[in-house]
């Protein structure tokens, strides 16, 4: 299973993905992997936001998610995504990849790291959360639920 929370810097992937990851370790008894876009930007120490850039990684991403998930291990995803080219890269290398594309209304503070160029997920099977209008708890609670059908 490979769960994908994208979206725009500060909708709270990173969050919720870290929460997703340890509630379905703890139902299924076993080992669920999380990767953050900001953890492998580290990684690999690439600093390179050009659209280009951003689909390397992204697509760098999408294969270790490919890997993990051929061994039979669930991966939770919390990349911003803004490409509809690297979503489907991943599509294309994993049937039935659970979307969750996380928005938000208003100001957080990291608005000037938002992709301008961001393909908004019109028309692809996705499920949408505004975080702006519940906690993260509820946040959650939607999301395991989504993850589980």
């Amino acid at each position: 299973m490979i769960v994908v929370l994208f979206g725009q810097p500060h909708s709270g992937k990173t969050t919720l993905g870290e929460l997703v990851r340890q509630f379905t370790q703890l139902k299924k008894h076993t080992e669920v992997h999380h990767l953050d876009g900001d953890e492998l930007r580290k990684l690999y120490d690439n600093t390179d936001y050009s659209k280009e850039g951003r689909i390397s990684n992204l697509n760098r991403a999408s294969d270790i998610a490919a890997y993990l998930d051929s061994k039979g291990l669930d991966v939770v995803m919390s990349l911003v995504y803004p490409y509809i080219e690297a979503r489907t890269y991943l599509n294309a290398l994993v049937p039935n990849v659970k979307w969750i594309y996380l928005t938000y209304d208003g100001e957080r503070g990291r608005e000037k790291f938002h992709v301008k160029d961001f393909d908004y997920p019109i028309g692809e099977d996705v499920i949408t959360i505004n975080t702006s209008y519940q906690s993260v708890h509820d946040s959650l609670v939607q999301i395991l639920h989504l993850v589980q059908q």
